[in-house]
């Protein structure tokens, strides 16, 4: 068995901010939807610069995707802020989490995430493509959050999801008469596969699912926790 795991995920990079987010001139306006994946503190108070330019904040829900938000980007990244009140010298202070936006990415679904303890910035994030043909209907993600390989079973696909990877499921075809479909997730020992998490699930193509594999402290093997998209994503405005 594994003994404790620890969570782990490809840093976010980390880039200097030199100008207060209000004064700042973004490569246009960008769309997210936001998570917070945080099982210790699964509460947070985090802002961002919305089109406008103002510090506003930024909108999470418990276990479920945010609605749709738009932020200004800072030298192509998207920054993160700990608090409304930014100090206009030292801005870089108050920086929670950033990182690097995509070339030709106008949206995105905004997994925060902590770092790790004593870490500076307190938060790193991943973005998954919100777009309709990079997250298309009836597909599903796997954000790997632990350092061991991992895999997932989804009806008549088996994929190997490695660690600190957003690993794409496409469209399960194989269902019964009520859209399920197995859904089953492992992780290697030795050169064995151990199941951690076995479950039917519904499958349809209005639904997108984000998996996330994670552990919580003291822990001794991964856990799923799943957040189900029902919403279609709008098209961000332009600015």
């Amino acid at each position: 068995m594994i003994k404790k795991l620890s969570l782990t995920v490809l840093f976010a990079l980390f880039l200097p901010v030199s100008a207060h987010a209000q004064n700042a001139e973004g490569s246009g306006l960008f769309q997210i939807r936001a998570v917070l994946h945080d099982p210790v503190n699964p509460v947070a108070d985090l802002f961002l610069t919305d089109q406008s330019g103002g510090i506003v904040k930024l909108n999470l829900t418990p276990s479920s995707l945010s609605q749709p938000q738009m932020a200004r980007p800072l030298n192509g990244s998207l920054v993160f802020y700990s608090t409304a009140a930014i100090d206009p010298k030292n801005p870089q202070a108050s920086v929670a989490a950033t990182i690097k936006i995509p070339e030709n990415t106008r949206r995105a679904i905004v997994v925060v995430l902590p770092s790790a303890p004593n870490s500076s910035p307190k938060y790193r994030v991943v973005l998954i493509d919100d777009s309709a043909a990079g997250f298309p209907k009836g597909e599903s993600r796997v954000l790997s959050l632990v350092p061991v390989d991992t895999a997932v079973e989804a009806g008549e696909h088996k994929l190997p999801v490695n660690p600190g990877k957003v690993t794409s499921v496409p469209a399960v075809r194989k269902v019964n008469e009520f859209n399920m479909a197995q859904t089953n997730f492992y992780y290697k020992e030795g050169t064995s596969w151990v199941a951690f998490t076995e479950r039917q699930l519904q499958y349809l193509d209005e639904f997108r699912r984000l998996f996330i594999v994670h552990v919580t402290p003291g822990s001794t093997q991964p856990f799923v926790t799943t957040i189900v998209d029902t919403t279609a994503a709008a098209t961000p405005a332009q600015p």
